[in-house]
This record gives C-alpha cells, sequence and structure tokens, in this order.
C-alpha cells in the first residue's frame, strides 16, 4: 500500500504524477478487498467508484467545494482519500468508521446518508445556500445504484434545472441498483449504452478532448456541438436536457484521463450539467462483477483461486423463513403478488421471483410507488405482500396511509430488519415503524417470536380483508417455542407466569425476556412473561392483568420507547384505569440519540434490553418497590408509581 498509505487528504491525490493514480486505484481496490472481506460490507458499489473518486478529488477542492453521494454506501474511496485510511480497519464496528459518509468523521461528509434520491436535493440546498451567504463553492451530486429513478430525485432534477449557476450531476450507470436497475429509465440507458455510436461517441470524445482549452465557454462548446451532431442517433428523446441540464457522456468510468480532463472542462460551467459515466460494478474482480447484487452488502469472505467463499455463519435467518414460508403460502393461493423496491436480494424475494416470475415485481429504488402499486392490486383482487426493510418503508408512509389503510385495503407489508440491524447503524435501524403505522385505523401490526408465529401471522394477513404488518429483524431464527397457540388478533400469548414482576415483550424480544427469567428465578425471583404478538390491537386482557397485580411491569421492544409497543402498553392501562400505583419501565432504543453501527448483540446491550438488561430492570423496580415510602402512623407502605423509557 505504498501511494494509499501517503494519502492524508485530497491534496496528496493532486501532488501525485498522473501516472501514479491508475496504482493509487487498484492500491484503493485491494484495501477494500482486504476490510471488507474481514468485516463484511459494500462491496461492489465501492469497487465500481475507484476512478471516479479519485478524479473528483484530483479536479476539486472539496474542502471548499461541496461533494453529496446518493446511497452513501458508494462512499469507501472517499473515505479511504480523505484521511481515514489508517482507521479503515473498524469499518463497520463498534466506535469505528461509519460504512456510510457520516459529518462526524469528517468535514468532506456532509450529510449521514443510508437512503436514495437524496443527493440532487440536497444539493440544490447547498448551491442556494451558498449563493445567497456569498460562498464561491462548485457542487457536485453523485448518483449512483440507481437512485436517478426514485421520485425524489426526478422531483430534484426538475428544480436544478432552474438554477443559474455551476452545478454538477453526475450519474454513475452501472446498470445495477442494490438488484438490477428497474423500469423505463434504465430501459433507457441501456439502449443508450447498447448503440452502435456508443463507442464511437467514446473514441471521438478521445480524439476531441485532448484539442479544448481547459475551461471556458469554448470548451462546452465545443462539447455541446459534438453532442448534438450525435445526438438524434444515438439518443433519442433525450430524458435531461427538457429539464434545464446540458447533458455531456457518456464517459468510460474506468478511464482516469478521460475522466479528469471532462471534469476540468464541466467543473466552470455557470449551469446545471449532468455527466453520464458508465461504471462496472464490481470493477476489478471477476467474482465481484459476475455477481454483482450477491456481494452488494456482503457478509465476511475469503478470496481463494480467483474466487470468494463467504462465511455465511450458522442458522437459518428471519429473511430466509419469511420467503420460504410465502413460496409454500404462494403455492396455495395463486392470488398472492410479491414486491419489493430495489431489494430482491436483501428481502429474499429472489427465490420467490424464481418460482413465480409472472407474480413478482422489483419496482426499483421507489418505495412510495411499491405501495401505491400494491394498493391497486389489492382493489383488483390479488393479495399482493409488500417486502422492504423497515428503515425503507417509512419512505412510503403516506402511500401506506393514504392508498392502502384509508381504503382498507388488504395489502401485507412485510418489514425486514426490523429493529438494531447491527453494522448498517443508524441510517438504517428500524426504530419507528410501530409509531407510524399503530396511529392508522384497522392496521394490523405484528411480531412473531419464531419461525411458527412468522407462518401464522402470514396466513392471519392473508385471510384478513385489511392491512397488515409483520416485522422481524435481521437476526437467526431461534428454536421454536413448545406448544404455539393459534394467532388471533389481538390476543397475546403467556409463556412463563410468576409473582414478581410481569414482563410484556413484543417480537423477538420475549426471547430475551424468558432468558432474562430464567436468570432471575435463580435467585428466587419469578416473574411472568407475555408475548403480545401483536402491537394492535393490542391485547386489552394482557394490560389489565398485568397492572391488576400491583406488581412492577417491563414492557419491551426492539423498537423506539417513543410511540412504540410499550407506550400503547401505557395509553391501553390508562383507558382501562389501571395505571395506578405500579411501577413501569419501558425498554427500547433511546429516545435522546441514534444507535450507531456495532454488533446486534453490543447494540441491544447499548439499550439495555439483551438478557441482562432486562433482568437489571427488573431488579430494580423490585429494589424500587421495597423502597416505598412508610405511611406515618400506619405502619403501611406507600407505593410510589415509577414509570421510565
Amino acid at each position: 500500500m505504498r501511494l494509499l498509505q501517503h494519502i492524508q487528504c485530497p491534496a496528496d491525490v493532486q501532488k501525485l504524477p498522473r501516472d501514479q493514480l491508475a496504482v493509487l486505484a487498484q492500491e484503493i481496490r485491494d484495501r477494500i478487498i482486504e476490510v471488507v472481506g474481514r468485516n463484511g460490507g459494500h462491496l461492489t458499489s465501492n469497487l465500481g467508484v475507484v476512478e471516479l473518486t479519485i478524479a473528483l478529488h484530483r479536479v476539486f477542492d472539496f474542502r471548499q467545494d461541496r461533494l453529496l453521494w446518493d446511497v452513501g454506501h458508494q462512499c469507501y474511496p472517499h473515505k479511504l482519500l480523505t484521511g481515514r485510511q489508517s482507521q479503515f480497519d473498524t469499518l463497520r464496528q463498534a466506535g469505528g468508521v461509519s460504512g456510510f459518509p457520516c459529518p462526524e468523521e469528517s468535514a468532506y461528509d456532509l450529510f449521514a446518508v443510508g437512503h436514495a434520491g437524496t443527493a440532487i436535493a440536497t444539493a440544490i440546498g447547498l448551491a442556494r445556500g451558498d449563493a445567497l451567504l456569498g460562498r464561491d463553492s462548485r457542487i457536485v451530486a453523485v448518483v449512483g445504484d440507481a437512485s436517478i429513478v426514485n421520485g425524489v430525485s426526478f422531483e430534484a432534477l426538475n428544480h436544478a434545472g432552474t438554477l443559474k449557476r455551476q452545478f454538477l450531476v453526475i450519474l454513475n450507470d452501472n446498470e445495477w441498483g442494490i438488484s438490477p436497475t428497474q423500469g423505463g429509465m434504465a430501459a433507457h440507458l441501456a439502449k443508450f449504452r447498447a448503440s452502435q455510436w456508443y463507442e464511437e461517441l467514446k473514441a471521438r470524445t478521445k480524439q476531441i478532448l485532448p484539442k479544448l482549452p481547459l475551461v471556458g465557454k469554448a470548451a462546452l462548446e465545443a462539447l455541446v456541438h459534438l453532442k448534438e451532431g450525435i445526438k438524434a442517433t444515438v439518443s433519442p428523446g433525450q430524458v435531461f436536457e427538457p429539464l434545464g441540464f446540458q447533458y455531456v457522456g457518456p464517459v468510460d468510468g474506468h478511464d482516469l484521463n478521460e475522466l479528469i480532463e471532462t471534469l476540468r472542462i464541466v467543473q466552470r460551467a455557470n449551469h446545471p450539467i449532468l455527466l453520464h459515466v458508465y461504471t462496472v460494478k464490481g470493477k476489478g474482480y471477476d467474482w465481484a462483477s459476475a455477481e454483482p447484487g450477491r456481494f452488494h452488502s456482503s457478509k465476511p469472505f475469503v478470496v481463494r483461486d480467483g474466487k470468494a467463499i463467504v462465511n455465511e455463519g450458522t442458522g437459518r435467518s428471519w429473511t430466509r423463513a419469511f420467503v420460504e414460508n410465502l413460496v409454500e403460502l404462494a403455492q396455495e393461493d395463486p392470488r398472492i403478488f410479491a414486491l419489493t423496491s430495489g431489494m430482491p436480494d436483501g428481502t429474499g424475494l429472489n427465490e420467490f421471483a424464481r418460482r413465480f416470475p409472472d407474480r413478482f415485481l422489483d419496482v426499483g429504488i421507489a418505495e412510495s410507488c411499491t405501495v401505491d402499486m400494491a394498493a391497486g392490486m389489492a382493489r383488483a383482487g390479488l393479495r399482493p405482500v409488500v417486502a422492504i426493510y423497515s428503515t425503507f418503508l417509512q419512505r412510503g408512509f403516506d402511500q401506506v396511509y393514504q392508498e392502502a389503510a384509508l381504503q382498507g385495503l388488504p395489502v401485507l407489508f412485510c418489514m425486514d430488519r426490523a429493529g438494531l440491524v447491527g453494522s448498517d447503524g443508524a441510517v438504517h435501524q428500524g426504530f419507528c415503524d410501530i409509531a407510524y403505522l399503530r396511529g392508522l385505523p384497522g392496521m394490523v401490526l405484528m411480531a412473531p417470536i419464531d419461525e411458527q408465529e412468522l407462518r401464522e401471522a402470514l396466513r392471519l394477513a392473508l385471510r384478513l380483508q385489511q392491512p397488515c404488518a409483520i416485522r422481524y429483524p435481521r437476526d437467526k431464527v431461534a428454536p421454536p417455542i413448545p406448544d404455539c397457540t393459534p394467532l388471533v388478533p389481538g390476543q397475546a400469548r403467556r409463556l412463563r407466569d410468576g409473582e414478581a414482576a410481569t414482563i410484556l415483550a413484543y417480537g423477538t424480544t420475549a426471547l430475551h425476556a424468558l432468558a432474562a427469567a430464567e436468570e432471575l428465578a435463580q435467585a428466587g425471583v419469578e416473574v411472568t412473561v407475555v408475548n403480545a404478538r401483536f402491537a394492535q390491537p393490542l391485547d386489552r386482557a394482557m394490560v389489565r392483568a398485568a397492572f391488576a397485580t400491583g406488581r412492577p411491569v417491563v414492557t419491551v421492544e426492539d423498537h423506539s420507547v417513543v410511540g412504540g409497543f410499550g407506550a400503547g402498553v401505557l395509553e391501553t392501562a390508562q383507558e382501562l384505569g389501571v395505571l395506578r400505583s405500579v411501577a413501569v419501565a419501558r425498554l427500547g432504543m433511546p429516545a435522546d440519540r441514534f444507535v450507531e453501527h456495532g454488533t446486534r448483540v453490543q447494540q441491544l446491550a447499548w439499550c439495555g434490553y439483551d438478557t441482562a438488561g432486562i433482568a437489571q430492570t427488573v431488579r430494580r423496580l423490585l429494589a424500587t418497590e421495597a423502597a416505598a415510602t412508610v405511611v406515618p402512623g400506619r405502619g403501611q407502605r406507600k407505593r410510589r408509581s415509577v414509570v421510565s423509557g
């Protein structure tokens, strides 16, 4: 790593001789392979932007210019060139380098971003803000992994064309999002790449660029003339120019000389430009570019004999359990139709797509559109199943409300990665889905404890004539709890009896509650554990019974304590008139901070709802009860009501 070890900031990149940049690019790729192979992480998207990142830092000065990344998982080369090379071994580990842009790490990161479609809009805000405040900055937004098809991207493109200043959008076109790019835009770009004129355009661009001045109107006019001369043949119906952008490209995203010279030309334009850059996801390693989806967000791996061997770990994931049960149900019910938003691999639906290609749709990174399509399918008589990560479904909340819940349509939302997600950290934590869905009348919210309950939850949801949501974590499925009772909306399941306290747990947190109960029992403290199953409708009998004892009550959920399951328990207790003289604690993600990256086990401990945390909370509440004040002259204790988050 001779060159990379000496890169402490982008100025060091600018000092390198041009002929050493290709060596730097290979060193960056090797470093990414080394660290992602050990820690896991987003691999193929980062291998594809190495030359583009070098060229950007070679041409622009992002100490004062502005660089924004769309889908921030393509930022690893950027981190390596902006002073984080020596800390890169800690990528995605607790206290280490984040897998996404992080302003707390570096002034070169402007936003902590893990969702798609945001860069152009935030770049417009920066452009207008800098202009108003008199700052002389250039703006660059890099849009990759198919986030150009996101609705916010299109809205922002429409507005950006009105700017009367420099504004550069780089379309990193690699034919893939997280999965293959979907929709009309993908077809348009694919047609452009496949054209017989594409190679001619690249050749003519390479011929003319060295002859052009590095800056100024003449250079830009020359590019315009070149493009206009073949535009009608190569790219009929150009999308971007009617929106007010000058289109330049396509440029080979792995040709450093071409990239640098093109960026030097376009950086001085005083109007919006869209630079179309063509890259290969997984560039540099045949095994990665051959399976860009599989190695998009990779588990740790080792490379042997030119192949990557992935450490899949042991156990069965919730994702796998979900899709296999859905496939089984789809064999019985031809109305079942599965949809996702650019995540067929991550949600497991790629297996469903292989089995039922005519009953599957990947809408691309367009969650709002996905939900609306599902609503239309439900109105037509299908039973749509929308599989989306919890953190991404919140992008379609208005559509969940307006087109599914308000209409009372039987759309099933299956929320993978609900709760703490481990190394992806704050940008991906699924911490608010209960809160925003619980307020929708008619919405049924379920969280299974094991695969038996997952199967029953799917069957129940597909029978009900109303919208439903099932949440499950990024984790392995535990062995089944014996004697599973049928799922009935609004009915919980008692797992253990005890008199000292009651633990009401939602979803897989009930497993930690059971383990905590075992730990407490060893000290002679017997507690009741209830698997709530439903956050809506909530089991009112469960709540009444818990508070009727007068003993401490603990609620546990893999979600924020704000507006979630525990909040619902307190609201119900108040409605029932039983919220009196009872010590209560709500365990979940904290209300005052975002949970950063680490392992899921670490995050559970940080938030206090792993086994040890639950047991400690019960002990604290029992100690509080024992220390209750004595009413003078009566010799009786007066209990204090303690409600904590």
